[in-house]
């Protein structure tokens, strides 16, 4: 009973989320809503594939765009976007061809963007960059 107990508190007690995910997660809800306001259609959020993870994709028109959000409460040393490293852009790439194939492979152009979120110390978005088509598929793949 008392084991029974301990699980229903530890299933209802709330978890503090660590700030780096509370953060980007708060980033990533920023980008969606700038991007739509844009005129992108939203498709997915944090689709996922053995490879790797896109934090959001959208369509526009005949393209299909797989973007990276990095979110940042200072930029110190680099631009955010400088964290997507040739490393990253390769699973972002692997993981797109993922959810393509899940979606039965339309017609389509590719496209990659990164945004770029600023907070400020409250935690407030102080600035959306969207940097669009900012890397292209790395060699070997092609779609």
């Amino acid at each position: 009973m008392g084991a029974l107990i301990r699980q229903l508190q530890s299933f209802f007690r709330k978890r503090k989320q660590p700030d780096h995910l509370r953060k980007g997660e708060l980033g990533e809800r920023a980008a969606e809503r700038y991007l739509c306001r844009h005129g992108l259609k939203f498709l997915v959020r944090n689709f996922a594939s053995k490879r790797g993870e896109i934090d959001l994709v959208f369509r526009q028109d005949q393209s299909m765009i797989f973007v990276e959000v990095k979110t940042r409460s200072q930029e110190n040393w680099s631009r955010p976007a400088a964290a997507v490293d040739a490393r990253k852009r390769k699973l972002v790439s692997q993981t797109a061809l993922d959810y393509l194939k899940k979606i039965h492979y339309p017609k389509c152009k590719l496209r990659f963007d990164i945004v770029e979120v600023l907070l400020d110390e409250h935690e407030q978005v102080r600035e959306i960059r969207h940097l669009p088509n900012a890397f292209s598929m790395p060699d070997p793949l092609r779609y």
